[in-house]
């Protein structure tokens, strides 16, 4: 009998990563978290042991997974808490391994884990072949039947053990058969996906009217029928009468669904063997020798260890110096700096350099504490190429020493992302695992070799890092030239890093007393609020605890609620938008949570990163982050700060110009549609910005056939959404989500818009076809993404891929044009001498801060330089804007 292995993988990461966890924290040598991976593959190996199956597949919920649940009832899952984010990190890393490993896993768009589950088990289980399912999950009970036995894991003295759950164990300890469960989870509800069922009906009542009916269906029949008066006590029978639709909302929701999008062919899932040099080199680097032992994983490798043999001990040769001026350094500076935490407040970056090292011919040569004046004649020679990871943090502690880098070349984690900006890792001892199958680790423990005389035993790891850097750079630069972005990299990244260093140096200028008084100001409020609530609802409470809240509300003022759970009721603002007018406690209520969050958040929040020395707040600019190429910002991300609430928009008046200064503030407008006019040559499109038109107005004419002057508000505010949904590769069901209509009508839209825009839809169709020929799409300036979800076989993952075909190209190309901008604005401000310095940019808004003599000259630098930066086939416009204050510069 052929025997088929179904994984809950939520279910069992979230098991392990807590299992492990509540014992002792496991991390790698680079401090990441490993305790659900290592949790996770012990029962995946016992599992795989006990059942030996022959088809496997492990299913995940994707990140929309709820939200065809929540169309039903909007309750669902609602106080879930987020994932933990030392959780979250190795989800992605466990299917990096079960890749290693030829498990099949899948996850697809509004379905939970439990339906492809469902879905796959109903499918495949017949009289030759068994299905076991595991999880921790008992909600998987109802699908339980001959052939489909479900596995759960469960701790007992220390050691994880597997219960086993037939149709007949089922039956003995709930009274009930598996799909009678559906029918009790409709009646009880369930507190912990906050299914509501029938207020007071709990497990004993539930299954014992289960046990006389069977099903919600015969028991509502039974309510009406005197004849079975006696089986439905008067409270029962009240919530059961008052609940109906509750009820079968419940069990909506409650049901697996088995219809979700598979594959036909249960050979797809076929257990393969693994690939015995990525399960190593993915073992090593998390440091589960124990594993690499327990399959003889050392004996089976081939490819790493055929190029390790490559790698000579004289390769990590590393030789003390007392000066770098000993150094002899040609027109190439490969370099990697030594550095320790510095707890100084004043300075930006919490780091000081203790040491360097530098590659002299064939070896290492490292310097301890090397004098600054020696740091300046190197990094400020224009001659000398600089070449080395994570440049931008290099660039600004030299600056903070008054040192200006001249002649950066190549950065090794910039080189990395442009290579493939989907599977970037962040750390040097990553991306030499990846690249280069070097563990760094390995060399690190090894004896230590040296030259004349005999550095720390610790500085090994720099002879290591200097070599990665040096390979890196020769590999790098033979695969950008081969994907042909060695331009972009050459002309855009490696120019931008100077840009987003000098913004992180610039930093904004907070007024601290106007934050802490605007602060004074928001507290006043929330004091204020918080007497009236008090007032209102009749006593004092907590109104932050959860529970106290749902207490007054639904208890004492008696307004209508969902379900009550194990933890009380359910306040989110969704519960509460919809009482809101049914007392007036309730908008007091979202106001003082809304305030709450504004204080915390963006006062209290940004006042400890105002540099105490300078007055400014000095944010981390990143360009190795997004896959579409977009910066951002963090530490403290001022990205992020509100923009269109007016009261939180206040936070930007404490970002001052410095006395004598202003703000010059430019501003792209509609960047990303005008990209799209140019990439698909559609005519009318294209006439509309030439014309220089209201692009909103002008598509909401066409798709809804009406006069241009006849386009009402409303008719504008749904066009521009569908303006911008089709950048972003929106469907129907998300624009019907965004304007509030039904799918159909949404549908219409967009079909309705792709015929009057012929141009974009030939365009969509065309991009997506030559990904699936080449694997990749890219930007008007060669930056490439690959989109592996093409070539899937399930037919959800390859429309997300669709989407991401489309849209990447388009989003892409309007990052590189505002990273072209910022290069040419940051070049054309150093060359006309004005005091100028460029300290924000978000999204598609780009922010001097100007002596206010040359404001006007700064104007023209930024309009000039952003509306051409490139040519398109439709002008790029650019508005601008001055004032004191970031507030009011925009």
């Amino acid at each position: 009998m052929k025997k088929v292995l179904l994984i809950d993988g939520n279910s069992i990461m979230n098991r392990a990563f807590y299992g492990i966890m509540g014992s002792k924290i496991l991390t790698n040598s680079d401090g990441k978290y490993t305790n659900a991976l290592y949790g996770f593959l012990a029962i995946l190996f016992k599992n795989l042991e006990e059942v030996s199956p022959d088809y496997m597949l492990i299913a995940f919920d994707s990140k929309t997974a709820a939200n065809v649940r929540k169309q039903v009832y909007d309750g669902y899952k609602k106080n879930r808490h987020k994932m933990p984010d030392e959780l979250a990190e190795q989800m992605g890393e466990i299917k990096e391994i079960l890749d290693a490993m030829n498990i099949k896993h899948l996850e697809l768009s509004d379905y939970e884990g439990d339906d492809i589950l469902g879905s796959f088990s109903k499918k495949f289980a017949d009289e030759n072949t068994e299905v076991y399912i595991l999880s921790g999950d008992r909600d998987l009970f109802q699908l339980a039947q001959k052939n489909i036995i479900i596995r759960i894991p469960r701790t007992k003295m220390g050691k994880t053990e597997t219960e086993i759950y037939d149709e007949q164990k089922i039956e003995e300890e709930y009274g009930l058969k598996p799909g009678e469960l559906i029918e009790l989870k409709a009646l009880m509800g369930d507190s912990s996906d906050e299914i509501p069922g029938a207020p007071g009906i709990g497990p004993k009542t539930a299954t014992t009217l289960l046990q006389k009916f069977s099903t919600i269906d015969k028991l509502y029949d039974a309510l009406d029928n005197e004849k079975y008066n006696s089986d439905f006590k008067p409270k029962v029978r009240e919530s059961l009468e008052n609940n109906k639709e509750l009820v079968y909302i419940s069990k909506d929701i409650g049901t697996i669904k088995i219809d979700a999008p598979i594959t036909d062919n249960i050979e797809d899932i076929r257990v393969s063997e693994w690939n015995n040099d990525k399960v190593y080199d993915l073992f090593k680097y998390y440091g589960f020798n124990k594993y690499i032992e327990r399959f003889n994983l050392s004996d089976k490798i081939g490819k790493i260890e055929e190029k390790e043999t490559n790698i000579k001990e004289e390769d990590f040769l590393i030789e003390n110096r007392r000066n770098l001026n000993e150094i002899k350094i040609e027109n190439k500076l490969f370099y990697y700096f030594d550095k320790e935490k510095d707890d100084d407040d004043s300075k930006i970056i919490k780091k000081k350099i203790v040491g360097i090292g530098v590659l002299e011919e064939n070896k290492t040569v490292y310097v301890a504490n090397p004098n600054i004046e020696d740091l300046k004649n190197i990094f400020e020679d224009e001659n000398v190429e600089k070449i080395g990871f994570n440049i931008s943090e290099d660039y600004v502690m030299l600056k903070e020493l008054g040192i200006s880098m001249k002649n950066i070349k190549f950065d090794v984690e910039v080189a990395a992302y442009d290579i493939d900006p989907t599977n970037i890792k962040h750390k040097l001892s990553e991306i030499a695992m990846q690249y280069l199958n070097i563990d760094v680790t390995k060399y690190i423990s090894e004896k230590q070799i040296n030259l004349f005389s005999q550095p720390d035993e610790d500085k090994k790891e720099i002879a290591v890092y200097v070599y990665v850097i040096k390979k890196m750079y020769e590999i790098g630069i033979e695969r950008l030239t081969k994907d042909h972005s060695i331009n972009l990299f050459e002309q855009i990244e490696m120019p931008l890093i100077t840009v987003l260093s000098e913004m992180q140096f610039n930093g904004m200028k907070a007024d601290k007393e106007e934050l802490i008084e605007f602060g004074k100001t928001l507290k006043a409020r929330i004091d204020e609020l918080s007497k009236e609530i008090h007032e209102l609802a009749g006593e004092e409470f907590n109104i932050n605890s959860t529970q106290q809240l749902g207490i007054v509300l639904f208890e004492k003022l008696g307004l209508p609620t969902p379900k009550k759970t194990k933890k009380g009721y359910s306040t989110d603002v969704d519960t509460l938008e919809k009482i809101k007018n049914l007392h007036p406690v309730v908008n007091k209520i979202l106001e003082y949570r809304t305030i709450s969050k504004l204080n915390s958040t963006y006062v209290e929040g940004l006042i400890p990163y105002i540099n105490n020395k300078t007055g400014r707040i000095n944010s981390c600019f990143h360009q190795t982050i997004t896959a579409t190429g977009r910066i951002s910002s963090t530490e403290p991300n001022l990205q992020n700060i509100p923009s269109h609430d007016e009261l939180g928009r206040n936070i930007k008046k404490a970002f001052k110009a410095e006395e004598g200064y202003v703000y010059i503030d430019a501003d792209y407008s509609q960047i990303e549609l005008r990209v799209l006019a140019h990439m698909a040559n559609d005519e009318n499109m294209l006439n509309a910005f030439r014309n220089d038109e209201d692009i909103h107005r002008e598509v909401a004419s066409r798709v809804f056939d009406i006069p241009f002057d006849e386009v009402t508000k409303e008719q504008r505010s749904r066009a521009k959404a569908v303006n911008f949904g089709i950048v972003y590769g929106i469907t129907g069901f998300g624009l019907a989500q965004q304007i509030g209509c039904g799918r159909k009508e949404a549908d219409n839209y967009i079909e309705s818009y792709l015929e009057k825009y012929s141009g974009i839809k030939d365009y969509m169709n065309r991009v997506v076809e030559n990904a699936k020929q080449t694997g990749w799409v890219e930007t008007l300036f060669g930056r490439r993404r690959y989109i592996h979800e093409l070539k899937s076989s399930n037919y959800m993952v390859r429309e997300f891929g669709k989407r991401a075909a489309m849209n990447t190209p388009i989003q892409g190309t309007a990052a590189d044009i505002m990273k072209i901008a910022m290069n040419n604005v940051y070049k054309t401000i150093e060359k006309s001498k004005i005091n100028a310095k460029i300290v924000l940019q978000v999204h598609d808004e780009l922010l001097l801060e100007v002596e206010e003599k040359d404001k006007e000259k700064a104007k023209e630098i930024l309009k000039t330089n952003m509306e051409n930066a490139v040519k398109l086939d439709v002008p790029l416009k650019v508005e601008i804007s001055e004032a004191k204050t970031w507030y009011d510069a925009k």
